[in-house]
């Protein structure tokens, strides 16, 4: 029995997430059902580094499966993508150590949210980044990220039906990018709890239309209080951008 490690890209459009869920098409039922058909009917369970809601897309998402077929990495990577739909690819498979774990062994992870900030949204862009009619302030933005940065209990920025006790994490970068008319937040982090960046994206885009000063981010993270933070950004801004592994 060999344990395979690929990176994986999916388009979230049409997905309602990456996890199984009865009558609806996920990334992980999609990709099951490929390794059903590889292993002539055998069920192989897929691990990922984590789940991807509805319509949230990823670059760079980590999978890991077991196999006792003996086939060169070429022709696993030749027929995931012939079997798979379209809106999943692989780009990288190799062998990994048998101890390995795809979602436990996480050591950071990078996301990317993306909004376009153009007068009117393009129809072949609009799945794939947020609308905001207003010029965001990205200075005041950047100022906000200041106190992101670091080991936070980030409970506000927490999703409030979560079951996460701990809600201690670390931010070791957030960032914001600009690309002609597309603005990108960048975050990375040791792990992330549900909703988190959606939660913080929303809260800067608050912060840079004016709706909140860049001074009330500490306050709101210190608060622990879902209820002090901005809204949730819509899921279709989202990528999984990088997951790292320890060494």
């Amino acid at each position: 029995m060999k344990r395979l490690k690929a990176k994986i890209a999916y388009d979230g459009s049409g997905f309602a997430g990456y996890q199984v869920q009865p009558e609806s098409r996920t990334v992980q039922a999609e990709l099951m059902k490929v390794l059903k058909n590889i292993h002539k009917g055998e069920t192989i369970q897929v691990v990922a580094s984590g789940r991807t809601d509805s319509k949230v897309h990823a670059t760079g998402q980590v999978i890991h499966f077991d196999t006792p077929l003996s086939i060169p990495m070429s022709g696993w990577l030749k027929a995931l993508n012939v079997l798979l739909p379209e809106d999943i690819r692989v780009f990288e498979i190799e062998e990994a150590d048998p101890a390995f774990h795809a979602r436990y062994h996480t050591a950071r992870k990078t996301y990317r949210y993306k909004w376009d900030r153009s007068s009117i949204i393009s129809p072949f862009t609009r799945n794939y980044m947020v609308h905001v009619k207003q010029k965001p302030n990205i200075e005041a933005m950047r100022k906000a990220a200041e106190a992101v940065l670091g080991t936070h209990d980030f409970s506000s920025f927490c999703a409030a039906n979560t079951a996460v006790v701990d809600k201690v994490r670390t931010v070791r970068r957030l960032e914001f990018e600009e690309h002609g008319e597309e603005l990108h937040m960048v975050i990375e982090g040791t792990g992330f709890l549900y909703n988190m960046v959606r939660i913080i994206a929303g809260t800067m885009m608050e912060i840079g239309t004016g709706r909140r000063k860049a001074s009330e981010m500490a306050g709101i993270i210190a608060g622990a209080d879902r209820s002090l933070a901005g809204k949730t950004a819509a899921a279709h801004g989202l990528y999984l951008e990088n997951v790292e592994y320890e060494s």
